[in-house]
């Protein structure tokens, strides 16, 4: 196989989708070092600025998602899926791409529906339980699917899913020997137990509500919280940092030391998330987020408590958290069962196995 070849990868709107398309393009970059890679993303969002900030090429088009609602963005829906038709038609005539790669989010639609036309051979990969509208249309013409997931086929063509799971960071798999400096990272008494709050680099308003409305419940319990309130909500909650029992931080670099120094997570249900959560192998309460397409937070959530690896508490059942987490709290050993259940689901080397699937169609 020639050594120069050309790789167009397409992903974005969230975290969740540009990162596994970054993780990929690293990973095929160590194979192949003389390789051309082209990212395709949409104009005004997040991928515009973490892909060049990882050392990549990014093109733009003009796409948005339909919204749930009538709105001047639906009206336009048409006239941006015809320009960005048009425009990833051009990037892809003038690129010359030997594989594309899509990672969900609204450009990957047009991007892989244009390859395909083409002749040129696509792989999707699918970071959820439940299969957005874009991946669901692609996976017809797709030469692979890899997915995190299992009865992904009642979407998707049997013969072409295989199983890999979602690209995590790879300082996430030796979190168990950090504990004490994760501790002291975070100046942490080590005779209490330390809960992490999680709710995405953004936030999540409800469970930022949930936990400022406990903090005098957590101290009665005697626990300490690490709490990621996120960009949008950090000016409202970082007053709480006067407590001694709670640490508030808009964003976590060191997410290693976070993970490994805590004993209970509290976390929403996004693909990525629940994918780091099953390598971390802590107890963790999911709440998931029901404001996304196709509630897929819930149902991803849903398929691990499912198997008994984590607790699912719903929005619409916060009242209830106070039993649930103190019952989780004082029973050691529903603790210890639950981590050795989610573990069980973690797929380490999931970047290697997607590569490997992609090596596959280019040796074609």
């Amino acid at each position: 196989m020639k050594q120069s070849i050309n790789i167009i990868i397409s992903g974005g709107g969230t975290g969740g989708h540009i990162y596994p398309a970054i993780a990929i393009a690293n990973e095929l970059k160590l194979r192949y070092p003389d390789a051309n890679f082209l990212f395709v993303g949409a104009n005004d969002k997040m991928e515009m600025e973490k892909v060049p900030q990882a050392g990549f090429e990014i093109e733009g088009l003009w796409i948005s998602g339909i919204q749930r609602k009538l709105t001047l963005d639906n009206l336009s829906f048409p006239f941006k899926l015809m320009n960005s038709l048009w425009k990833a038609s051009k990037i892809i005539n003038k690129f010359k791409p030997d594989i594309a790669i899509g990672t969900g989010g609204f450009a990957s639609g047009p991007t892989l529906m244009m390859a395909h036309r083409k002749g040129i051979s696509t792989l999707i990969q699918e970071q959820n339980s439940f299969p957005g509208i874009t991946n669901k249309l692609l996976g017809k013409k797709a030469s692979k699917i890899c997915v995190a997931y299992d009865n992904l086929e009642r979407f998707f063509p049997v013969g072409k899913i295989k199983k890999t799971g979602n690209p995590v960071r790879q300082d996430l798999l030796s979190i168990h020997h950090k504990t004490k400096e994760g501790k002291a990272f975070f100046k942490l008494d080590i005779t209490k137990k330390i809960v992490l709050v999680l709710g995405g680099s953004l936030g999540a308003r409800r469970i930022n509500q949930l936990v400022e409305s406990q903090l005098e419940f957590f101290k009665s319990q005697d626990v300490q919280l690490i709490w990621q309130c996120g960009k949008l909500y950090f000016e409202e909650y970082k007053k709480h940092n006067d407590l001694k029992h709670v640490q508030v931080y808009q964003f976590i670099n060191r997410m290693d030391f976070a993970y490994a120094a805590s004993d209970i997570i509290i976390s929403r249900a996004g693909a990525s998330s629940v994918s780091e959560l099953c390598i971390v192998g802590k107890p963790v309460i999911f709440i998931p987020s029901p404001n996304v397409a196709e509630d897929h937070q819930t149902k991803n959530a849903k398929s691990i408590s499912d198997k008994h690896a984590a607790i699912l508490l719903k929005e619409s059942e916060l009242e209830t958290f106070p039993i649930i987490f103190e019952t989780l709290l004082k029973d050691e050993g529903k603790q210890l069962n639950i981590s050795e259940n989610i573990k069980e689901l973690g797929l380490p080397s999931a970047t290697t196995d997607i590569v490997n699937e992609i090596e596959k169609i280019l040796n074609k």
